[in-house]
C-alpha cells in the first residue's frame, strides 16, 4: 500500500514538471506570433524577463528561440523586462544575503 503511494506520488510529479515545463517554453521569446501589428508588450516584457535563462538554454538548440522579443512595444517592453530580471535575480541574492547575515549573527 505504501509503495503504491509512493509510485503515484512519483508520476503526479513527472507530471507536473512535464506540464511546468510545456507551459514555460510556450512562450519563449521568438516563438510567439508577434508582428507588427501586433507587438509584446509589457506583461509580455515581465514574463520574457522571468523565464530569460531558460530562453537561454533552449537557445542554444533552437535558433528561433531568443532571450529577447524583437517585436515589441519598445520602451514599455523594456521596463518590463527590466523589472523581471532585475527582480528575479536581485530578488534572489538579496535573500540569501539576509539569509548568510542570519547565519553569522
Amino acid at each position: 500500500m505504501v509503495q503504491q503511494n509512493q509510485t503515484k506520488k512519483v508520476w503526479m510529479l513527472i507530471a507536473l514538471l512535464l506540464v511546468l515545463a510545456l507551459l514555460l517554453t510556450s512562450c519563449l521569446p521568438g516563438t510567439l506570433k508577434t508582428t507588427g501589428k501586433k507587438p509584446a508588450g509589457f506583461f509580455l516584457g515581465i514574463w520574457h524577463g522571468w523565464i530569460a535563462p531558460i530562453s537561454l538554454i533552449v537557445g542554444f538548440f533552437n535558433p528561433k528561440v531568443r532571450i529577447y522579443e524583437v517585436f515589441n512595444t519598445g520602451w514599455l517592453y523594456d521596463f518590463g523586462f527590466y523589472i523581471a530580471i532585475i527582480s528575479g535575480f536581485g530578488g534572489l541574492s538579496l535573500a540569501r544575503n539576509k539569509a548568510r547575515g542570519d547565519r553569522y549573527r
